[in-house]
């Protein structure tokens, strides 16, 4: 059963740095890309960045030179390190993987980022 789990979200002033992480189970993580989208009141879901089998990354402009995504398959852990956070960054986050056409979803982790 796959299961995502995700923390490290929370309340940061702009300008200042996040990292969050989902804990993967019940699949095998190396064969897998993984993904961290985001979704904020009244928008739809968005996705922010991605990173596929041979660590190969892509974001969506507006976080490209803040944010990085990183994996570390031995720990089943997908990770996204925020840096610079703007306010237009608040959404709740979430990890995201396809399979055999399925999308499986964890539970989210709201970033806040506000002064």
């Amino acid at each position: 059963q796959v299961q995502l789990v995700e923390s490290g979200g929370g309340l940061v002033q702009p300008g200042g740095s996040l990292k969050l992480s989902c804990a993967a189970s019940g699949f095998t993580m190396p064969l897998y890309a993984m993904n961290w989208l985001r979704q904020a009141p009244g928008n739809e879901r968005e996705l922010v960045a991605s990173i596929d089998v041979r660590d190969r990354r892509n974001y969506v402009d507006s976080v490209k030179g803040r944010f990085i995504i990183s994996r570390d398959n031995v720990k089943n852990t997908v990770y996204l390190q925020m840096n610079n956070l703007k306010p237009e960054d608040t959404a709740m986050y979430y990890c995201n993987i396809r399979q055999s056409g399925r999308d499986y979803w964890g539970q989210g982790t709201q970033v806040t980022v506000s002064s």
